[in-house]
């Protein structure tokens, strides 16, 4: 990994650095997607960049690489995921932007059967080196069409990568590893992590795909956070911390693959794990990890692996069932004390 640099950006603009550096790394690199790139303009006034894409992470784009590298397509999201798959497959390197994660279920087909098991069905002899940009998370009153998470779906394909960056370093880092990985990547960014400002280098860097990462050392409970629930994690760290407990966090950055060497790793000197994900709880990336650990670790527990996780339910758009839902430090306190026997 790089070393930081006393510069810092936002989260979004860190993914957006991350796109215009590869871009201008490497020629058969495009993106398409919805509104990315605003309304072009007449052919005498240039590209107007009136967009940016509806999260800000795709600004100034247009204007530097042009509309044959930066594709805004029509509202089908099977069409033109479908041709980024088409596209890889062919010797370029797209990223394609599905704007939330909710509306996958209209180009699963294309996810599922092409990108995930064309380089496998081949033999090798084709690679498809998309890059799936997609959005997370709620807390945002957008309701339950606009709030999933939904990154164990894609976690339960083989042939698919995925990460999961919880603050503007590791946005940047891991996108340019996707982008120039070989296997489709889909890239899972939090919406209310787009205003998190953190320390980034300017020049380029690429942090691995399927390795966490410790933020905070810790010995009496090991925290393992994705996406925005590191900072979760964090936050009951601290409490926990002024109760005389020293907490582990760990931010897992990859659900696809998983590093369980650190995981399991930590959790034999901590004894104890608690995992934090935003996602619904069955079948869940926070439900793998648990089973590992408990399979591979038993000996080493003196306590059951545990869980916080949203409910098995759409998230509300009421403010305060949304609230609700959401884990919180709270809910991760009071897990933790149940693990150490104190509650």
């Amino acid at each position: 990994m790089a070393t930081t640099t006393g510069r810092s950006i936002q989260y979004r603009e860190a993914i957006n650095e991350a796109i215009h550096q590869e871009m201008e790394r490497d020629e058969t690199i495009i993106i398409m997607g919805e509104e990315i790139a605003g309304a072009p303009g007449k052919a005498d006034q240039g590209f107007i960049d009136a967009w940016g894409g509806p999260f800000r992470t795709t600004v100034g784009l247009i204007q530097k690489f042009g509309d044959r590298r930066v594709l805004d397509t029509p509202l089908s999201e099977a069409g033109f995921i479908g041709a980024a798959m088409g596209a890889a497959s062919t010797g370029l390197r797209p990223i394609a932007e599905l704007m939330f994660v909710d509306f996958v279920g209209v180009c699963m087909d294309q996810i599922l059967n092409n990108a995930a098991k064309m380089r496998y069905m081949y033999g090798g002899q084709v690679k498809v080196p998309v890059t799936l940009l997609t959005r997370i998370g709620a807390g945002t009153a957008s309701a339950a069409q606009h709030s999933e998470s939904f990154y164990s779906i894609f976690s339960h394909i083989p042939g698919l990568k995925g990460v999961c960056p919880s603050d503007p370093y590791t946005a940047k880092g891991l996108l340019v590893s996707a982008i120039r990985d070989d296997d489709p990547v889909v890239y899972f960014e939090h919406k209310l992590l787009y205003g998190m400002t953190g320390e980034v280098p300017a020049e380029s860097y690429a942090i691995p795909l399927g390795k966490a990462r410790i933020v905070k050392p810790g010995t009496d409970v090991t925290l393992v956070g994705i996406s925005r629930m590191t900072h979760v994690c964090m936050e009951a760290a601290a409490t926990l911390s002024n109760n005389g407990v020293n907490a582990e966090v760990i931010d897992l950055m990859s659900i696809s693959p998983i590093d369980y060497d650190l995981l399991i790793d930590s959790v034999r000197r901590t004894h104890r794990v608690v995992v934090v994900d935003e996602d619904t709880p069955r079948c869940s990336v926070a439900g793998d990890i648990c089973a590992v650990v408990a399979e591979e670790a038993f000996d080493h527990l003196d306590g059951p692996p545990s869980r916080v996780q949203a409910p098995h339910t759409p998230v509300p758009y009421a403010k305060a069932l949304e609230d609700a839902y959401l884990p919180n430090a709270e809910r991760v306190i009071a897990a933790v004390g149940r693990a150490m026997g104190s509650a």
